[in-house]
Protein backbone atom coordinates (compact mmCIF):
# COMPACT_ATOMS: atom_id res chain seq x y z
CA UNK A 1 0.00 0.00 0.00
CA UNK A 2 1.48 3.24 -1.14
CA UNK A 3 2.01 5.68 1.44
CA UNK A 4 2.75 9.61 1.13
CA UNK A 5 4.11 12.35 3.37
CA UNK A 6 2.92 15.95 2.28
CA UNK A 7 5.99 17.90 2.28
CA UNK A 8 5.71 20.26 -0.79
CA UNK A 9 1.92 21.39 -1.55
CA UNK A 10 1.19 23.60 -4.43
CA UNK A 11 -1.21 26.27 -3.80
CA UNK A 12 -2.14 29.21 -5.77
CA UNK A 13 -4.52 31.68 -5.70
CA UNK A 14 -5.67 34.12 -8.84
CA UNK A 15 -2.77 32.50 -10.18
CA UNK A 16 -0.29 33.68 -7.19
CA UNK A 17 1.84 30.57 -5.95
CA UNK A 18 1.85 30.43 -2.38
CA UNK A 19 4.08 27.48 -1.42
CA UNK A 20 6.26 30.01 0.80
CA UNK A 21 3.61 30.62 2.80
CA UNK A 22 1.33 27.41 2.89
CA UNK A 23 1.31 25.45 6.07
CA UNK A 24 -1.64 23.57 5.31
CA UNK A 25 -3.95 23.59 2.74
CA UNK A 26 -7.22 21.49 2.24
CA UNK A 27 -9.67 21.10 -0.21
CA UNK A 28 -13.51 19.60 0.87
CA UNK A 29 -16.23 18.63 -1.15
CA UNK A 30 -19.48 17.43 -0.65
CA UNK A 31 -22.62 16.38 -1.76
CA UNK A 32 -25.92 17.38 -0.01
CA UNK A 33 -28.04 13.82 1.04
CA UNK A 34 -31.88 14.40 -0.71
CA UNK A 35 -34.16 11.85 1.18
CA UNK A 36 -36.01 10.11 -1.70
CA UNK A 37 -38.08 7.37 0.61
CA UNK A 38 -41.38 6.04 -0.46
CA UNK A 39 -43.82 3.57 0.98
CA UNK A 40 -42.18 0.96 -1.96
CA UNK A 41 -38.80 1.49 0.19
CA UNK A 42 -40.15 -1.52 1.83
CA UNK A 43 -38.99 0.62 5.32
CA UNK A 44 -35.55 1.28 4.26
CA UNK A 45 -34.56 4.85 3.73
CA UNK A 46 -33.51 5.82 -0.06
CA UNK A 47 -31.18 8.77 -0.81
CA UNK A 48 -30.12 10.45 -3.90
CA UNK A 49 -26.84 13.07 -3.85
CA UNK A 50 -27.81 16.81 -4.49
CA UNK A 51 -26.01 19.73 -5.37
CA UNK A 52 -22.22 19.46 -4.61
CA UNK A 53 -20.37 21.92 -2.62
CA UNK A 54 -16.83 22.78 -1.13
CA UNK A 55 -14.27 24.71 0.67
CA UNK A 56 -10.68 26.00 0.42
CA UNK A 57 -9.11 25.94 3.88
CA UNK A 58 -5.98 27.15 4.45
CA UNK A 59 -3.24 27.86 6.77
CA UNK A 60 -1.07 30.13 5.96
CA UNK A 61 2.03 32.24 7.69
CA UNK A 62 1.65 35.94 6.98
CA UNK A 63 4.09 38.80 5.64
CA UNK A 64 3.41 42.39 5.51
CA UNK A 65 6.52 43.24 2.95
CA UNK A 66 5.31 44.69 -0.26
CA UNK A 67 4.28 42.01 -2.58
CA UNK A 68 4.21 39.74 0.02
CA UNK A 69 0.97 37.26 1.22
CA UNK A 70 -1.20 40.49 2.99
CA UNK A 71 -0.49 42.67 -0.07
CA UNK A 72 -1.83 39.51 -2.15
CA UNK A 73 -4.65 38.83 -0.61
CA UNK A 74 -6.05 41.87 0.99
CA UNK A 75 -7.21 43.48 -2.82
CA UNK A 76 -9.11 39.92 -3.40
CA UNK A 77 -11.30 41.19 -0.82
CA UNK A 78 -14.86 40.03 -2.08
CA UNK A 79 -13.98 38.78 -5.14
CA UNK A 80 -13.98 35.56 -6.27
CA UNK A 81 -10.85 34.15 -7.85
CA UNK A 82 -9.66 30.85 -9.60
CA UNK A 83 -7.57 28.37 -7.32
CA UNK A 84 -5.26 25.07 -8.07
CA UNK A 85 -3.92 22.53 -4.98
CA UNK A 86 -1.55 19.86 -5.83
CA UNK A 87 0.04 17.18 -3.00
CA UNK A 88 3.47 18.03 -4.62
CA UNK A 89 5.07 20.46 -6.50
CA UNK A 90 5.71 18.79 -9.14
CA UNK A 91 4.77 18.18 -12.47
CA UNK A 92 0.74 17.40 -12.55
CA UNK A 93 0.46 13.56 -13.07
CA UNK A 94 -1.71 10.80 -12.48
CA UNK A 95 0.00 10.22 -9.18
CA UNK A 96 0.10 14.46 -8.40
CA UNK A 97 -3.15 15.32 -9.91
CA UNK A 98 -4.39 19.14 -9.22
CA UNK A 99 -7.65 20.27 -8.01
CA UNK A 100 -8.49 23.44 -9.11
CA UNK A 101 -11.75 25.75 -9.01
CA UNK A 102 -12.91 29.03 -8.06
CA UNK A 103 -13.66 30.66 -4.39
CA UNK A 104 -14.51 33.23 -2.98
CA UNK A 105 -12.57 35.61 -0.04
CA UNK A 106 -14.83 36.24 2.10
CA UNK A 107 -12.50 36.82 4.61
CA UNK A 108 -9.03 37.65 5.42
CA UNK A 109 -7.42 38.03 9.01
CA UNK A 110 -4.30 40.34 8.85
CA UNK A 111 -3.41 40.07 12.14
CA UNK A 112 -4.17 36.89 14.88
CA UNK A 113 -2.37 35.71 17.58
CA UNK A 114 -0.88 36.17 21.23
CA UNK A 115 2.60 37.12 22.39
CA UNK A 116 5.04 34.74 20.97
CA UNK A 117 3.00 32.86 18.47
CA UNK A 118 3.82 32.58 15.04
CA UNK A 119 2.20 35.23 12.59
CA UNK A 120 -0.37 33.06 10.74
CA UNK A 121 -3.70 33.30 9.27
CA UNK A 122 -6.66 30.75 8.89
CA UNK A 123 -8.83 30.81 6.60
CA UNK A 124 -11.79 29.12 5.07
CA UNK A 125 -13.13 30.21 1.72
CA UNK A 126 -16.57 28.61 -0.33
CA UNK A 127 -16.33 26.91 -3.75
CA UNK A 128 -18.17 28.80 -6.52
CA UNK A 129 -19.12 26.61 -9.45
CA UNK A 130 -16.84 22.87 -10.19
CA UNK A 131 -13.66 22.06 -8.52
CA UNK A 132 -12.17 19.63 -11.38
CA UNK A 133 -9.44 16.92 -11.00
CA UNK A 134 -6.91 16.46 -13.63
CA UNK A 135 -3.97 14.72 -14.32
CA UNK A 136 -2.53 15.94 -17.13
Amino acid sequence: MPKMVLLAEYLSINANVLNTYTKKAEVSIEVEEKDVTTFASLGWKEVLGGLKSGELGLELFNDYAAAALDAIMWPLLGTVVPFEVRADQGAVSTSNPKYTGSVLIKSWNPITGSVGDEATVSVTYPTSGAVTRATV
